[in-house]
């Protein structure tokens, strides 16, 4: 058995996005075949808990919508030209030696995101997209903001995300990664329900400037014996 996330947008909540994990029974495997038995398997006790139909947003997905919206399809703009979202990510990484290596602009996705010296060069310290700096925190905030704009110019057709109750990433494993697609997507729908998308993609700093304002943060909540990760935006210092 696994435990995996479902990320639920929340725009009427100060939250955004939701996070809540269902147990699966794990399929083991690198063939794409065993990775959709492992969307249906956390689709379906999503579903008995009323959260259907869900979007899997990863290359792994059955729908085209989902595979295109993975962040190895996913393409951004900058003054490198266009590039993966995925390069663009892994190349504007800045560690306590070396870094950002944005040769991994222009890599193969797969490449990129493997290259040794992401593993060998110390801490990670910060983000440094073509002069732009983020910081480590809000934690997923530089993802998060390569991630809206990316599909921010698909806006009107991707008007199509307010059927799906929720989004999952069957390859995110929060044990071993903190930044998820399907979880910026999430966030993209509450956005764009909100109508704070303009606001979203003015600026890094307006981005930065919103999260920060809502105070983004993770927090482990139970319920009912279910795990469950909530993904706070909370005002203030209001607890919950």
């Amino acid at each position: 058995m696994a435990e995996r996330p479902i990320f639920v947008p929340v725009p009427d909540d100060p939250e955004l996005v939701k996070e809540l994990y269902f147990r699966l029974p794990w399929h083991p495997g690198f063939a794409p075949v065993q990775k959709q038995k492992n969307v249906a398997a956390l689709h379906a006790p999503a579903a008995a808990g009323g959260y259907s139909p869900l979007l899997e947003v990863s290359s792994k997905s059955t729908e085209k919508l989902g595979q295109h919206l993975s962040a190895f399809h996913l393409k951004v703009r900058g003054q490198h030209g266009e590039m993966p979202l995925e390069c663009a990510f892994q190349g504007s990484k800045v560690f306590e030696r070396g870094g950002p290596y944005t040769d991994l602009y222009s890599a193969d996705v797969r490449d990129a995101k493997r290259d040794p010296r992401l593993r060998d060069s110390g801490a990670l310290i910060a983000f440094d997209f073509e002069g732009i700096t983020f910081p480590l925190e809000p934690r997923t905030a530089f993802y998060d903001w390569l991630y809206v704009n990316a599909i921010y110019p698909h806006r009107e057709w991707l008007v199509r995300l307010n059927r799906y109750a929720g989004f999952t990433d069957i390859e995110f494993n929060p044990e071993r990664s903190v930044n998820c697609q399907a979880r910026s997507c999430a966030l993209f729908v509450s956005l764009m329900a909100k109508g704070l998308l303009e606001t979203a993609v003015e600026s890094p700093e307006a981005f930065i400037a919103m999260i920060t304002e809502h105070r983004y943060r993770p927090r482990q909540v139970e319920r009912g014996g279910q795990r469950a990760l909530v993904s706070h935006y909370v005002a203030g210092d209001r607890k919950r």
